[in-house]
């Protein structure tokens, strides 16, 4: 009864809207999760903004919050979070008074659990405007509750909730859309299931930020300045940035399914990469022309490789993570806390100019921006003094958008001045006088025509009311949804075992996160310090990831692809080192499928490596001639020695084909070889040996109860292995632990068991002939995918 007085009043008594204007019919706004954080922070604010805007518009309103709490607790929580609605400080107290109480009259709040639920609430808005007389003109359903929970809440609405024909439906839904294409695919087709495209509304928060949402028409009109430099001649690099201080404690949980990609640039930053990106429709406001174009621009964005993106962890995210979700103090959270990627376009237009997307949490400072650096070929000899620096040609060209706090703390379109001026709309977005001693990117605000919004409105006020005039083109559709996800995932999968950079967070990152492009890759420009990683600073500096020890000798561990691109670099960094220190490098190469990547690694990114001053030995060899695919050597020519430049005679196969006979003892091809090492390696100590394991602890061709090679004086021996071909040739236990460096590589799943077996064994050679690798004055180094070490 009291909703129905309040109606009464606001239609027919207070003269806000006239008779005539009542005619537009009623609209009934559904707030489910109406007593969640995004309802108590935004969404009763923006619903309260909407009713203050259309008061007068000839609608009229009733609001209803719902939840799952029952209907006392329920009704005291969201009442409490109504008291505290604010008006705009434009808006006379008594006004506001007025239209707050009324708003809250106007406003009830509903259990909605079970499928009679929504049925009483359908009865109800059915019962109200009959008495009253008045015509549906639509509902909005407002989701602000999980993703799980969209299927049944939108089986409810569709069965026993919708409005009668000739009024609308819109329902609006809150991300995450999904956490890959598959899943937004499946909830997508739930979802198309219950409702009509053109009645989902998908909401991203960022399209309605003042800054964003002017991207479109700013370009629209200022086409006659930018139709001649919105390309890729004249524009050096977008980039579009959201950087939080804040970090994710507290939220572990959902970050831990997401991730930074998942949670800001696959949504946030990717829509503002269209509005830039995208070509310009006739009609910027003809919302089906927008999508149309935005489509388009998904199309023409190139496939993301591994490399695309770098990836940062700040540093006290593991132990939040072990707090909140009670993990084991041993456990590995590869989710990124920062990413930085780069995009590039293939529509002629952009081709060959990087698009740069950046977020993190724990960073320096809170901000937000789209910024398009233009090229400058300019060069000006006279000094700056001498000319009008804000006209000058040789300060950098740009146009930024600047979406919030940082410097400038409020929504702003900069302009370099010595670009053009831009053409603003008056009503909305005015220019900012009494230029203050800020700088902007390195410089003066002065450089700038700077606008800002005439009024500012929050995000979510600025999106209900699209959702109010059905504006579609401020929404993410299915199709738009599919093809930022068809993007993504790619990436997502690729990296989802990628190592982090740390970062300790805030100021002190310094220059830890700087990344650079190169060759249309990006990579961090620091190296990184091994304090971060290992506080007790005892491993050497070349080793990052999971550092400590393995059988009491430095361990470096990583996913497989990064392990390898690790032990390419240290192999590289090791012969640089000695080819300065004494002229040559002598390298000994175990045979087997694992190296084999790690030769192609070697051969197709380690330009520099010193390999005219390298000798090429093997620690094994197969009783095959070399020719055979079974060789080593045949493996090692394949994937390394045919695409580097080693001198022909620093290339050393083992003999094991003397006298067209294989391996045979008389033909003493251990002997020949021993000989040529002690005639060419100093102290036949070898500076690297890259060594194996067997899933039954051989190494080399040295097998469990070998009766040569274990011990004594020989150095190359003649061995049997347990399976074809049996015959083998190898250096020796002693010779391997006379190198230098002793690195031995461990990858896969089915070399866990051994490696467990390894890390709980001493020295056995004999059942174990890897226990016995010991180097008596040089280093040992275990390099250990994760799936060997972890299972």
């Amino acid at each position: 009864k009291m909703l129905r007085r309040v109606l009464f009043t606001v239609l027919f008594m207070g003269a806000l809207p006239s008779l005539a204007e009542v005619s537009q019919g009623h609209i009934s706004v559904v707030l489910l999760g109406a007593t969640g954080d995004l309802a108590k922070k935004y969404l009763w604010q923006g619903l309260f903004q909407l009713y203050m805007d259309q008061v007068s518009s000839g609608h009229s309103f009733t609001f209803h919050g719902a939840a799952l709490t029952a209907l006392e607790p329920g009704q005291r929580l969201m009442f409490d979070v109504l008291k505290k609605l604010a008006c705009p400080p434009d808006e006379s107290p008594n006004r506001c008074a007025v239209l707050k109480d009324q708003f809250l009259k106007l406003s009830q709040y509903h259990q909605l659990k079970t499928a009679e639920n929504y049925t009483v609430l359908n009865r109800e808005i059915e019962t109200l405007l009959r008495q009253e007389g008045l015509k549906e003109a639509g509902r909005i359903f407002y989701f602000s509750v999980p993703p799980f929970a969209y299927t049944e809440i939108a089986r409810h609405i569709n069965s026993s909730c919708r409005p009668p024909p000739g009024a609308w439906l819109r329902v609006v839904l809150e991300k995450p859309f999904g956490h890959d294409l598959e899943s937004a695919q499946q909830l997508a087709a739930e979802l198309t299931s219950f409702f009509r495209e053109e009645e989902m509304y998908r909401v991203d928060h960022y399209l309605g930020k003042q800054a964003v949402a002017h991207i479109l028409p700013f370009r629209d009109q200022n086409r006659q300045f930018l139709d001649p430099i919105w390309n890729r001649h004249h524009v050096e690099r977008v980039e579009i940035v959201l950087k939080e201080t804040v970090d994710a404690k507290g939220r572990t949980s959902f970050y831990e399914q997401y991730g930074v990609i998942r949670d800001v640039l696959q949504n946030h930053l990717t829509e503002a990469l269209m509005f830039l990106a995208m070509e310009l429709p006739a009609n910027v406001s003809r919302a089906e022309e927008v999508l149309q174009h935005k489509l388009q621009a998904f199309q023409s964005l190139r496939g993301l490789e591994k490399n695309s993106a770098v990836l940062g962890q700040y540093q006290a995210y593991a132990s939040q993570v072990q707090e909140e979700l009670q993990k084991a103090q041993d456990y590995i959270s590869t989710t990124p806390t920062f990413a930085g990627v780069l995009i590039h376009s293939d529509n002629l237009r952009w081709e060959g100019v990087p698009f740069l997307l950046t977020s993190g949490k724990a960073l320096d400072e809170r901000v937000g921006y789209v910024r398009v650096l233009f090229k400058n070929r300019a060069y000006c000899t006279q000094s700056e003094t001498l000319r009008d620096a804000g006209q000058s040609q040789c300060k950098a060209k740009q146009i930024i958008f600047y979406i919030g706090h940082g410097a400038l703390k409020t929504p702003a379109v900069l302009v370099s001045r010595n670009l053009f001026r831009p053409v603003m709309p008056e009503g909305s977005w005015r220019e900012a006088v009494g230029q203050s001693d800020l700088h902007i990117f390195g410089q003066p605000l002065s450089d700038y025509y700077v606008y800002s919004p005439v009024k500012e409105r929050d995000a979510y006020s600025v999106l209900i009311s699209n959702i109010y005039h059905g504006r579609k083109d401020f929404f993410i559709t299915t199709e738009n949804l599919l093809a930022s996800w068809g993007f993504w995932t790619p990436l997502l999968d690729s990296i989802s075992h990628q190592p982090l950079r740390l970062y300790p967070g805030g100021v002190e990152n310094q220059h830890l996160l700087d990344f650079e492009m190169v060759n249309g890759e990006v990579a961090f420009t620091l190296a990184e310090p091994v304090e971060l990683l290992n506080p007790s600073g005892l491993m050497p500096s070349d080793y990052r990831t999971i550092q400590s020890k393995f059988r009491q000798s430095p361990l470096v561990s990583a996913w497989s692809e990064d392990l390898i691109s690790q032990l390419a670099s240290d192999i590289e960094k090791t012969a640089s080192r000695t080819v300065a220190h004494s002229g040559q490098f002598h390298l000994a190469l175990s045979g087997g499928s694992s190296p084999a990547v790690l030769f192609q690694r070697l051969a197709r990114h380690h330009y520099a490596f010193p390999w005219k001053h390298t000798h090429i030995w093997l620690v094994d060899e197969r009783c095959v001639p070399l020719s055979d695919t079974e060789s080593n050597f045949f493996s090692l020519h394949n994937h390394l020695l045919q695409n580097v430049r080693v001198p022909y005679f620093n290339v050393h196969p083992m003999p094991v084909h003397l006298n067209q006979r294989l391996c045979v003892e008389e033909d003493r091809g251990t002997e020949l070889y021993a000989k040529e090492i002690m005639a060419l390696v100093a102290n036949a100590s070898f500076d690297l040996v890259l060594l194996g394991v067997g899933t039954d602890g051989h190494t080399a061709s040295l097998f469990p109860r070998s009766e040569n090679g274990l011990e004594g004086a020989q150095t190359v021996v003649l061995t049997e292995s347990p399976v074809k071909p049996h015959q083998r040739m190898s250096l020796s236990l002693p010779l391997i632990n006379k190198a230098r460096q002793v690195f031995v590589l461990v990858l896969g799943k089915g070399k866990h068991d051994i490696t467990t077996l390894l890390s709980r064994v001493g020295h056995e050679p004999r059942k174990w002939p890897i226990s016995g690798v010991s180097p008596s004055s040089g280093q040992l180094v275990w390099y250990v995918d994760y799936e060997a070490l972890l299972g």
